[in-house]
């Protein structure tokens, strides 16, 4: 059975703030919120609230506020029938003003953790039902690289057209973001208030980068994030629901999230074509170089080597086969590994070859050179890098 998912299953891209989207299908236990950005050097506070509807007055479930007034907080709350709850107060910061990061809401039995650089901050308790749960709201003193929701609906980006009439499953993708305008308080009187005026209706569409149709972000690639008709949803984990066009089962392996580096693991089921392996990190300040290595365990044959050399400003891609390296390969447009950013690359493996992308973008494509790509079946990481999650 093939299921045509709604066009929302790729990460949101630099959303302007204030952002307001849905998150196809809501959430559940094993869902993760995956945030990367930055504040700030001037912040006051900026809020992320995880909302049961489709509008600022919208019940909150998740309300999570950071304050820097000189006894910096985060404050934890909840808002139903427009009546705040009770405050929890976290009085420690775990963000640094005018640093980037990267912050994980998982959903869990007990309530949303929150992990912010893969430290452990705080675990907010449930107090609305997580099947409610179908937005998400950013407000304040931040700005937003990317936006992904995983083992959940998947995260819509503002792909033309409005909320498709419900927010649980909505069909016509987020809200991008709005033009002028601040988040207008959420619930009334409450403590994320008189932030500005409130978004001018629903139904925006605001487009991220256009009306996408089926490709994502550009060629042949038939529908979906990075391309292609997969089963498996994206990128999280046993649901059964593909990208547009899917005929292939859902591949159900569940993320490895923090992987200690060097790393080295099997890929469950190998490389076959339309696979795609999804590996979110951050290039440390002080790197110099980085490896991803996709191997064959029986020969120890390095199929695909991919060596970002952040000093040299140049990704380097080449094989190692029966122990000799092939021909470099290192033209590219651009260059995305470097210090202090985050990435989240994808690559696809084709009847012909690997197509790279990295934050969206179309990177570099490598032809195979083993006469058999389905025998990879090991990944390896080592160098300079931090690895927040691999899925495939």
């Amino acid at each position: 059975m093939s299921f045509v998912a709604p066009p929302g299953y790729q990460p949101v891209y630099s959303p302007g703030i204030p952002y307001l989207g849905p998150i196809y299908g809501g959430v559940r236990e094993g869902t993760s919120i995956y945030l990367q950005g930055s504040v700030p050097k001037d912040i006051t506070r900026f809020q992320v609230n995880l909302l049961c509807g489709q509008s600022e007055g919208s019940d909150i479930a998740l309300h999570f506020n950071p304050r820097f007034d000189g006894w910096d907080k985060v404050v934890f709350n909840s808002c139903q029938g427009g009546s705040w709850g009770s405050e929890d107060k976290i009085r420690s910061m775990p963000f640094n003003k005018g640093k980037s990061f990267e912050m994980v809401i998982m959903v869990t039995s007990q309530g949303y953790k929150i992990t912010v650089d893969g430290k452990d901050f705080h675990t907010f308790e449930h107090r609305l039902p997580l099947y409610s749960v179908c937005a998400l709201q950013i407000a304040g003193d931040v700005s937003i690289q990317t936006i992904n929701v995983i083992g959940g609906g998947g995260m819509g980006g503002g792909m033309g057209g409005g909320w498709g009439g419900g927010c649980v499953g909505g069909i016509g993708g987020g809200m991008g973001g709005y033009p002028g305008g601040g988040m207008g308080g959420g619930c009334p009187g409450g403590s994320g208030g008189g932030m500005g005026g409130g978004y001018p209706g629903c139904d925006m569409g605001g487009g991220y980068p256009g009306d996408m149709g089926g490709g994502y972000p550009g060629g042949d690639m038939g529908g979906g994030y990075p391309g292609g008709d997969m089963g498996g949803g994206y990128p999280g984990g046993n649901m059964g629901e593909g990208y547009p066009g899917s005929q292939l089962p859902g591949m159900g392996a569940q993320p490895i999230y923090n992987p200690p580096i060097p790393y080295a693991g099997m890929i469950p089921g190998g490389f076959f074509p339309k696979r795609t392996i999804i590996i979110r990190g951050m290039v440390p300040y002080g790197a110099k170089k980085m490896s991803f290595n996709f191997m064959v365990s029986r020969s120890q044959d390095i199929a695909f080597h991919l060596n970002p050399r952040v000093k040299d400003s140049i990704v380097v891609r080449n094989s190692k086969i029966g122990g000799a390296w092939g021909h470099e390969e290192r033209e590219v447009n651009m260059n995305p590994f470097r210090e202090g950013q985050y990435f989240d690359m994808s690559i696809r493996c084709g009847n012909g070859r690997f197509k790279v992308f990295v934050n969206g973008e179309h990177l570099f494509n490598f032809a195979h050179r083993l006469p058999s790509f389905n025998e990879i079946d090991r990944v390896e990481i080592e160098g300079d890098v931090q690895i927040s999650y691999i899925h495939f």
